[in-house]
């Protein structure tokens, strides 16, 4: 304990400040902790315990710097893949197992924030995620300051077991310090950033994402425990994830005709197929936007996101596999009439 924090504690008491005076308190507690006096950390936290401020279970954390988020927005598939390795993660924090800081890197639409939420849901957890609009600032050394107070105020929180901090697009302060086309001021904030994630409480649960990681700082992909890498889902990860949105999709359509065959072939019309996050844009918008009185207008709409066209020559239809009877529902155009011209008649 500093003589800092003795004049913090009576000033925050005297300014009626009681967020910041429970703050430091928490602060003063985590550092006997750390030094290894772990009873009187304890009898610190008992003391404040009994005030019934601060742990409890439906302890709302306000901050200059972390926002709530919300768990309750329209879920996003993934794959099985990534949804075993959350179950991992899951698995590994509730046994205690040491390891407390992960990475979701990929591709914008990836479903990176997704995960994060859909960790916290396993889990029964409240999500706070880093403002960082609100860490970066232009005068000089302050962003350093920041991001000094915004661990603390994490390794104060961190008794508190039901809550994971999220760093979303961790990028903004984590790009390679060498890269000579980076600030200097930034390369100090990323050397911040790295000595946060190492004096980093065990208790906390940080998860970081970024959509950059090849322009990432290697020192700072050394402090996560664990990285799990968005990009690699195969096609048939991707269709069922397409299939499952459209499920859940069509259910506010009483009028619209399911045909997962036809489905299928329209999406793999794309070749490189879209992420999560753009495949349930292209689903939503052509389902909307529908007729409503024609229950297959949705697959031609489809068909236009993939093609940049209205499903309408027969015999290109034809040579992309789809059938008679599914040139039929894509045209409107009776199967015996295709039968016909693409015989030449």
């Amino acid at each position: 304990m500093k003589k800092r924090d003795i004049v913090n504690l009576i000033r925050y008491h005297v300014e009626g400040n009681e967020n910041a005076f429970r703050e430091e308190v928490y602060g003063i507690a985590n550092e006997f902790d750390a030094s290894g006096d772990n009873a009187l950390a304890e009898y610190i936290m008992a003391l404040m315990s009994d005030t019934n401020i601060l742990y409890t279970q439906n302890f709302n954390y306000e901050s200059e710097f972390l926002e709530e988020v919300n768990l309750n927005s329209t879920s996003l598939y993934l794959p099985a893949t990534i949804s075993q390795e959350l179950i991992g993660i899951a698995n590994a924090i509730n046994n205690k197992a040491e390891v407390n800081k992960f990475l979701f890197e990929g591709a914008p639409g990836t479903g990176k924030t997704e995960a994060v939420k859909q960790l916290a849901r396993i889990l029964d957890r409240k999500v706070y995620m880093v403002d960082f609009p609100m860490i970066i600032d232009s005068k000089l050394g302050q962003t350093q300051k920041n991001i000094i107070s915004l661990f603390k105020e994490i390794n104060s929180f961190s008794k508190q077991e039901n809550v994971i901090f999220l760093f979303d697009e961790i990028d903004a302060l984590a790009l390679d310090r060498t890269n000579s086309h980076d600030l200097r001021e930034m390369g100090r904030a990323t050397s911040t950033l790295l000595k946060g994630l190492d004096n980093l409480s065990s208790r906390a649960i940080v998860i970081a994402t970024t959509n950059l990681f090849e322009n990432f700082d290697k020192a700072m992909s050394r402090r996560f425990d664990y990285i799990i890498h968005f990009n690699n889902y195969s096609d048939e990860d991707l269709m069922e994830v397409g299939e499952k949105l459209l499920d859940d999709i069509l259910k506010k359509q009483k009028n619209a005709e399911k045909n997962k065959k036809l489905f299928r072939k329209i999406i793999s019309l794309y070749g490189t197929l879209p992420y999560p996050g753009e495949l349930k844009n292209i689903i939503k918008t052509s389902v909307i936007f529908s007729n409503i009185e024609d229950k297959y207008d949705y697959f031609r709409r489809l068909y236009l996101a993939a093609k940049g066209k209205m499903p309408t020559d027969i015999i290109e239809l034809k040579n992309e596999g789809f059938t008679l009877r599914e040139i039929e529902i894509l045209t409107g155009i009776s199967k015996s009439s295709v039968s016909r011209e693409l015989k030449g008649d």
